[in-house]
């Protein structure tokens, strides 16, 4: 599929409807509203992550039932991000060991890597969800664009007035 990724029809309402799109018209499968059930596999980092995000994203109707999926991948990268972190300041980034011919050399521990990618795979989930400020951001909350356009016509009303 070529082109943008079309945005889901409850964040185009949150973002105000910018492009103007007939949203009645739009072509989304229905979803069950709602928040899913936590899945009984996910280690207690991970259960701790969706018992905090959960509330957020289901207050901003942001979330169905059959996100259960994507919110598991995420809250499982955020915990082997923060499993992988913790290994990393504890034992430090590198490690030494002997090579074949008896040398002492360093290298990097596999725990940077696997931060690296987990971080990654946390801010592909994150940008999904809107859980990251510039996502946050173009988001609007309900009255938002109001108070945004009264304070606008404020401060050009006072630039003609000077």
């Amino acid at each position: 599929m070529k082109g943008r990724k079309p945005i889901p029809t409850a964040i185009h309402k949150l973002n105000g409807n910018p492009s103007k799109l007939r949203l009645d018209k739009r072509n989304e499968p229905p979803v069950t509203s709602g928040a899913p059930s936590c899945p009984r596999w996910l280690d207690n980092i991970a259960k701790r992550e969706w018992e905090m995000i959960v509330p957020e994203l289901e207050a901003a109707g942001m979330l169905s039932k059959v996100d259960r999926a994507a919110l598991a991948g995420y809250c499982t990268a955020y915990s082997r991000w923060r499993r992988a972190e913790s290994v990393v300041s504890e034992k430090g980034f590198s490690y030494q060991y002997l090579d074949e011919t008896f040398k002492q050399k360093q290298t990097k521990r596999p725990e940077v890597q696997i931060a690296i990618d987990s971080l990654n795979q946390v801010k592909s989930f994150c940008a999904e969800f809107g859980l990251t400020p510039s996502s946050r951001v173009r988001l609007a909350t309900p009255g938002t664009g109001k108070k945004t356009e009264d304070a606008l016509e404020k401060i050009l009303a006072q630039g003609k007035n000077n």
